[in-house]
């Protein structure tokens, strides 16, 4: 017994022991998880505290968590604990070290207050590497006991590049990045910065004070609405650099400049002032290459208000107002107060100095008025051409057209200056050659206007009374080029032909044996020829065959080629013959310009701007010379001579003929139209205009045989309605009112108000004239189809106009119980038929299958003529008597064939009606509009 409970109690205090030792480590465990729920409380707290800033976090404790809450209140004595340490190290060391790395890194304009360096010429050239830092103003941390200012500088060139965000105060970034650039003008040589201004919201004011570099080629403002322009010339320059710069393994200007101990390109910055909002996806990712590849190949992007979100270098300043403004460099905590802007007087006069030592460090500049004789057309061309375009240590150098050097070559890259150099010799040989001693024909295939100025214009009415021809955007009109080309040949020909009348073979010599004739020599001007042979067509074909035989045979009769491009390897059809350039003996290759001159002869490549090299030995390195280029396009330049020579010129002198891809001609203003008179014998109807140099007009005679019928096939209403109403107005004008009939049929709504307007001007040159619609078009043709079979030769000629004469194939298709005639029926018997008896259709169909449903089993001859729009050229074969036809349709451009004439298509310009046939209100809706005046008038509006 006293065994068993002596074995009970130590069981009994085992049993305790144990229930206090789980007490204690239960104890523990408790202590232990309430220490790190409150640690993990106050790391929490830190986290927000830091996240939010301790100052806002002491100033709004309760934007965080409760006030009261002993753990926040831990975590907020440790923050203020150590920002006071921090603060207490950064005011006695912080300021005074950020200082000295500034003055290291940002040395002289670089890092200086602005009236220390503004108005300083810069004297560091690109061989050592640039300031690493560019001073914007004076931080500051609000925040720390004792704030204590220091620089606040950025990197840039070879750097990084620029993000600004405003937040509405636009002035303060205009102040801003106006002193960087005068910072990096004011630092470098003059001309190892270029600068490019771009400005979504202003054509010009951005940087006004900027606006003298302008002159020296040392700022370039784009257009807002040309974007595109701009990325894309900066995305070349990035692919030049790369393909000519970055060869031999070096992967940046900058070490390549670091390894030759010189830069051979300036830096570029692009400056851009967007509005926030997002720019067009293929601008945005342009942009976005552009900052990735461009600090590489010296190009700086300083962006206002755009989103550059890349992987590569990039700071960001976001202005606060007030001229303080935050940075990625100094972070969040600090303001800088931005450095005071200059007085729009000392930054101009800054500029001008600046640009001014630059043009003082180039070549002895001379400018346009220096080509340009005291007096004007006093030499002769009996033997050739002869002008200055240029200057070399301030002599003239002068180029040559005549039978030793007949034609000339001339390339560079786009922004080259081939403009301006056309400009500069255009201007040289008009001043001293008067227009009967020099024709000039100028193209530009290129989207753009140059030549446009020498034609007159709504501003400025005088024009260059040398041009006979300009053409201008007719990138897509190779065919233009093509009959310019066309032209010179038959020119060359013709006067080939009188002087072998005259037993003489050359001009000069022509000139001597006829002196009473007029024989100007001929300068021919294609700006971008390139694009005229740029497919594998016919109009390349032929190109080719005319271009090598005026380039041969021209010389002898006084024409002169003057092609430019931005490079002819490339142009396949001169590929294997090269006799073409061979006849081009006078080289011109403006800066990088290649395969212009001989392949040994890379002089163009060391180029700078505004200079080019003259050659008069087909580009063989022992005939260059080396000219500066004055600028030619600024104002009261060229066009200063030009007010000269037009106020010169013979006043019954025409002015050049315009063509101008961008634009319709206008029917109105056509001499083959006004020239139309009644009554004629054989009628001819005008359709459109052909791409040639007279601007002659599409026509079709409407003679009495089988098939002088004509179809306009294409869906797209405006070309069509435009070819319908040039047709019938034109008609209607060779015949006085009441010998012919016209019968409109307007049998789409959609056309309804063109053919309306058909209708009323033809009405009211009191024509008979009938307008129907779905409902009549049956009537319509049966009637005439009853006069086919019981008119004579004698009777009225009669027009039937249709206006989608397909839309009406239904309503055709019935059949009159009583005859089992169809609509198509009559129609088909009118078009085989009628017109030897002077019934003519001149309809639209909206395909060409719809075409052929409507002729049936009838032959295609039925249709005589035909002008095509947005139909494909193999679907056109059946009706072009069988042959290839080669065309992609193309807007406002038509095919136009007649198989009493042509051999192949042609292509033509639909006309533009203006007013001619535009229809009048309806009398309900005039009625409805009177009476809503009148409503107006009784209420005092």
């Amino acid at each position: 017994m006293g065994k068993r409970n002596e074995r009970r109690s130590r069981i009994e205090v085992a049993f305790e022991r144990l229930r206090t030792s789980i007490a204690a480590a239960l104890g523990a465990a408790e202590n232990e998880h309430d220490r790190v729920l409150a640690e993990c409380a106050q790391q929490e707290f830190a986290l927000r505290i830091a996240q939010s800033g301790v100052a806002a976090a002491e100033h709004e404790p309760a934007e965080i968590a409760d006030p009261d809450d002993p753990v926040f209140q831990a975590a907020m004595r440790e923050a203020l604990r150590d920002r006071a340490e921090i603060y207490a190290e950064w005011t006695t060391q912080g300021p005074e070290q950020l200082t000295r790395l500034a003055e290291a890194a940002a040395p002289g304009p670089a890092g200086l207050p602005w009236p220390e360096w503004l108005g300083q010429i810069g004297s560091q050239d690109a061989a050592a590497p640039p300031p690493g830092l560019w001073r914007i103003g004076t931080a500051t941390v609000p925040d720390s006991p004792e704030p204590q200012p220091f620089p606040a500088a950025i990197p840039l060139v070879d750097e990084s590049h620029l993000r600004v965000i405003t937040d509405d105060t636009p002035d303060s970034a205009e102040t801003l990045v106006q002193n960087l650039l005068l910072r990096l003008l004011s630092y470098f040589q003059p001309g190892l910065v270029r600068i490019h201004v771009w400005d979504v919201a202003q054509l010009a004011g951005t940087l006004p004070g900027l606006y003298p570099l302008t002159r020296a080629g040392l700022l370039t403002a784009h257009d807002p609405t040309r974007l595109d322009e701009m990325l894309e010339g900066l995305s070349d320059h990035i692919r030049r650099i790369h393909t000519s710069s970055l060869v031999g393994g070096h992967t940046s200007l900058r070490s390549l400049a670091e390894e030759n101990g010189h830069r051979s390109e300036p830096w570029r910055v692009a400056v851009l002032f967007g509005n926030g909002e997002p720019l067009r996806e293929e601008q945005q990712q342009q942009l976005q290459r552009i900052a990735r590849n461009g600090l590489a190949c010296g190009i700086q992007l300083i962006v206002v208000d755009l989103s550059l979100t890349v992987n590569c270098a990039i700071e960001s300043i976001r202005l606060l107002g007030g001229d303080r403004a935050r940075t990625s460099m100094t972070g969040p905590e600090a303001v800088v107060q931005l450095d005071e802007s200059p007085s729009r007087n000392e930054v101009t006069k800054a500029c001008t100095a600046i640009a001014e030592a630059f043009l003082a460090r180039r070549a002895r500049v001379r400018t346009f008025d220096d080509l340009v004789p005291d007096r004007l057309w006093t030499h002769r061309s009996t033997s050739g051409l002869q002008a200055p375009v240029g200057f070399a240590e301030g002599e003239p150098v002068w180029i040559t057209l005549g039978d030793g050097s007949p034609h000339t070559l001339i390339g560079g890259p786009s922004g080259s200056g081939k403009t301006n150099f056309l400009y500069g010799m255009l201007g040289g040989l008009a001043a001293r050659y008067s227009p009967d001693e020099l024709e000039l024909y100028l193209l530009d295939f290129k989207e753009g206007v140059s030549f446009a100025q020498f034609t007159p214009g709504r501003r400025d009415p005088s024009w260059l009374p040398h041009a006979q021809l300009v053409g201008v955007n007719v990138n897509t009109d190779r065919e233009f080029g093509l009959a310019l080309l066309r032209f010179l040949a038959d020119e060359m020909r013709r006067r080939a032909e009188i002087a072998k009348q005259h037993e003489v073979t050359k001009l000069e010599e022509l000139r001597a044996e006829d002196p009473s004739g007029r024989w100007p020599r001929i300068v021919a001007v294609i700006d971008e020829f390139q694009y005229l042979f740029a497919e594998r067509d016919p109009v390349t074909a032929q190109a080719t065959t005319l271009l090598e035989d005026v380039a041969r045979r021209g010389r002898s009769q006084g024409i002169h080629l003057v092609l430019a491009s931005q490079d002819v390897s490339g142009i396949e059809a001169f590929w294997g013959k090269p006799a073409i350039f061979e006849q081009f003996i006078l080289r011109i290759a403006l800066p990088k310009a290649r395969r212009v001159l001989a392949e040994q002869n890379p002089a163009a490549l060391e180029l700078p701007r505004w200079h080019a090299v003259i050659n008069h030995e087909s580009g063989v390195k022992h005939g260059n010379e080396i000219a500066r280029i004055p600028d030619a396009t600024a104002k009261n330049t060229f066009d200063a001579l030009q007010s000269r020579l037009w106020d010169q010129r013979d006043k019954s002198l025409p002015p050049p003929r315009l063509f101008d891809g961008s634009n319709l001609p206008n029917l109105s203003t056509l001499d083959d139209y006004t020239r139309l008179r009644a009554p004629v014998v054989v009628p001819k109807v005008l359709l459109g205009q052909i791409i040639d140099v007279n601007g002659t007009a599409a026509a079709v005679r409407l003679v009495r045989s089988p098939g002088r019928n004509i179809a306009v096939i294409g869906s797209v209403l405006a070309d069509a309605t435009s070819v319908l109403g040039t047709a019938a107005l034109s008609l209607a004008r060779q015949y006085e009112p009441g010998t012919i009939k016209f019968t409109i049929a307007s049998l789409l709504d959609d056309a309804d108000d063109d053919a309306r307007g058909v209708f009323e001007a033809l009405g009211n040159d009191e024509h008979d004239v009938e307008l129907v619609g779905l409902d009549g078009i049956e009537a319509a043709l049966a009637s005439a189809t009853e006069a086919i079979d019981q008119r004579s030769g004698a009777d009225l000629p009669h027009c039937l106009v249709l206006y989608a004469a397909d839309a009406a194939h239904t309503t055709l298709e019935r059949k009159d119980p009583t005859t089992m005639v169809s609509g198509l029926d009559h129609l088909r018997k009118i078009l085989k038929q009628g017109p030897e008896l002077r019934v003519h259709v001149i309809g639209w169909w909206r395909s060409v299958q719809r075409v052929k449903n409507t002729l049936g089993m009838g032959p295609v001859d039925d249709i005589g003529a035909w002008v095509a729009f947005d139909v494909h050229g193999q679907e056109l074969a059946t009706f072009a008597a069988g042959q290839m036809v080669t065309w992609s349709p193309r807007a406002r451009r038509g095919l136009f064939f007649d198989r009493a004439v042509h051999s192949r298509p042609e292509v033509i310009l639909p006309f533009d009606l203006g007013d001619q046939a535009k229809p009048v209100p309806s009398v309900p809706l005039q009625r409805a509009a009177d009476g809503l005046s009148d409503i107006r008038e009784e209420a005092g509006d």
